[in-house]
């Protein structure tokens, strides 16, 4: 014999169900607003502390917002009577199966936790990945580090391509060492323009005393002798400095009486007298 349900029973259960749902809607909605909330509020903490490396301020934010929402997911299933447990273990047997399946994604995890902890570079200063690009570092992000380039342009990496590559960070050290190379003619007064250039360097006001900068003779070459001058200054104003040395220096051999070096072929004639011309 078929049981009959009262219909009243029926309703109740569709009244507790549709009141879950509900709730569930809720608990979801407010719980993802509030993971965005703490998100931002602890970006800005971090960006206010001068004690927080503004490198870690992107993935704090991101690990903060999606573990409370995984929290609000779990919260909103135990709310239709789901072994939370249960899930859990589900999750954890799904994670292992997706990682084996997205092995070179773990790979930019794995490089951006490393990144993170030696610190190879952080947000703000300009480094060189060899092979790979140079910029300024934008963001390190848990899967892309983000650059820009001295023209404005932004590129990103793969932080495993990051990780397994040379870097080169050029403003980790407070000062940088410059190379300039300048020609002088053969049968000028090499001591005289070694001096000229010394006194050019010194007189530019970013250039450091300590270590004192020094001009020497670097090279010969078929028609110049070539004379470098070597100078430090701080990280934040040697290419200004580069710039105004690799113009002033010039300027400042033409006015001692110096002319540029201009290369010089010797032809051979038929009568075997030999004549030189400008290259």
């Amino acid at each position: 014999m078929r049981e009959v349900v009262p219909e009243s029973l029926s309703l109740t259960w569709l009244e507790a169900f549709a009141m879950n749902v509900v709730i569930a809607l809720a608990i979801l909605i407010i719980g993802w607003w509030f993971s965005n909330f703490v998100g931002r509020w602890v970006k800005r903490m971090a960006q206010r502390s001068h004690s927080i490396d503004p490198t870690i301020v992107p993935i704090a934010e991101s690990v903060v917002v999606w573990t409370i929402r995984l929290l609000v997911l779990l919260a909103v299933l135990a709310r239709f009577g789901v072994e939370t447990a249960s899930v859990i273990a589900l999750i954890g047997a799904a994670g292992l199966a997706i990682g084996l399946a997205l092995q070179n994604t773990l790979q930019n995890i794995a490089a951006g936790i490393m990144l993170l902890l030696l610190r190879p570079l952080r947000a703000g200063e300009f480094v060189s990945v060899v092979g790979k690009g140079d910029g300024t570092v934008d963001e390190v992000g848990l899967f892309l580090t983000r650059f820009v380039q001295v023209d404005g342009v932004q590129f990103t990496l793969p932080n495993s391509s990051i990780w397994g590559n040379p870097i080169i960070n050029y403003s980790r050290n407070a000062t940088r060492r410059m190379d300039i190379t300048f020609g002088v003619r053969y049968g000028d007064d090499l001591d005289a323009a070694m001096a000229t250039l010394l006194g050019t360097v010194k007189a530019n006001a970013n250039i450091l005393d300590e270590p004192a900068p020094s001009v020497f003779v670097a090279e010969y070459r078929d028609s110049t002798i070539m004379v470098t001058a070597r100078a430090w200054a701080e990280s934040g104003v040697y290419w200004d400095t580069r710039f105004a040395l690799l113009r002033d220096a010039p300027v400042a051999l033409a006015q001692a009486g110096f002319k540029l070096p201009v290369p010089v072929r010797v032809v051979e004639n038929i009568e075997g007298k030999n004549t030189s011309e400008a290259a």
